[in-house]
């Protein structure tokens, strides 16, 4: 294997993995505003958190076509084994957005008979992050395949209870992150609503987290392999010891008044766990069979499509500092405002 060959699919996952990245922390809080819906009675409250994501909601969603595109066209082999293995759920998940997406934008116009889209934009939130938690947990517990890599296994093969778990797991994380996301956007009783949702939360999302470690290394021998053999155990300690310090310092934040920290550590606890999977899995792409070499497409193909993505990533990440930098320097959204 030459260095081309070699670098070019590590060059890939790494774009990959942080489009999908950006998507869980980006579309991640927006979703989560909608997972808390149901948790507050005043309607005028859920007016305020949805003007708190409005001028974000659609252009997170950029980096969920940019990590589906870029497998599709750089891991073809891994896209035509993935998506087999989750077409239920992929499903589920897409028409769920786009449910909320409509509902996103009907619910200010049919007021004050709105009540239908705003179950709908709940729903699709609900819907939309366990689907998401439910193909990450199929993922992790691996895809089967046959001896020339097409998808063998069942329709229903993500119907486990880990990858279950791992669904609501992530509903819950995404409620962390919407919990916070309104704790440094809004102020007086949502803001103090918010927190008490965020305390619940954070001792579910870190109960959850727990779990999936224990799980794990006791389901899967590959990923006890990879964080107990020696001399692995040696340094890998440091990650779940700074995800402790960092669900820690979240909840002193969160009781002691802070706005803007709660979030952050929220955010950093999602990727402290992102990198915990990718140790878990890498270097393969679809567990256990294909690594990112044997899934990558040739060599040709990679360069071709890695300019394109090299044209518009740095339009992509200008367009979203913009946007953030513009709204948010206004301070928080006051009742009864929102942005035109």
């Amino acid at each position: 294997m030459d260095a081309i060959a070699f670098y070019l699919p590590i060059v890939w996952a790494g774009l990959i993995a942080t489009a999908v990245a950006m998507y869980v922390v980006l579309d991640g809080f927006d979703l989560g505003i909608g997972i808390l819906f149901p948790f507050t009675r005043k309607d005028s409250d859920r007016d305020t958190m949805i003007n708190t994501i409005a001028p974000f909601w659609d252009g997170n969603e950029t980096w969920l076509i940019l990590g589906g595109g870029g497998l599709w066209v750089a891991f073809p082999a891994a896209y035509a084994a993935i998506m087999p293995a989750n077409y239920l759920p992929v499903i589920f998940m897409l028409l769920a957005l786009i449910f909320r997406g409509v509902s996103f934008e009907f619910r200010g116009v049919a007021k004050p008979r709105h009540g239908a889209w705003t179950f709908a934009f709940s729903a699709g939130s609900i819907v939309a992050a366990f689907a998401q938690g439910v193909i990450l947990g199929n993922l992790i517990q691996g895809i089967t395949l046959s001896s020339d890599g097409a998808f063998a296994g069942s329709a229903f093969d993500w119907l486990t209870p880990f990858a279950l778990m791992c669904g609501v797991g992530l509903v819950f994380g995404y409620g962390l992150l919407g919990a916070t996301w309104l704790i440094a956007r809004t102020s007086g009783d949502l803001e103090a609503e918010a927190r008490r949702w965020a305390r619940g939360l954070f001792l579910l999302v870190l109960i959850f987290i727990a779990a999936v470690s224990i799980w794990t290394p006791l389901a899967f021998d590959r990923i006890e392999a990879r964080w107990f053999s020696t001399p692995n155990i040696y340094y890998l300690w440091v990650l779940p010891a700074v995800t402790l310090l960092v669900a820690f310092g979240g909840w002193r934040w969160i009781e002691r008044g802070a706005t803007v920290k709660p979030f952050i550590a929220s955010i950093v606890l999602f990727l402290l766990c992102y990198l915990g999977l990718a140790i878990s899995t890498f270097p393969y792409l679809v567990p256990p069979t294909l690594t990112v070499w044997q899934a990558a497409a040739v060599p040709e193909s990679q360069i071709f499509t890695l300019i394109g993505v090299l044209l518009m990533l740095p339009i992509i990440l200008g367009y979203t500092v913009f946007v953030y930098w513009t709204f948010l320097r206004g301070g928080k959204v006051v009742a009864g405002e929102g942005y035109h």
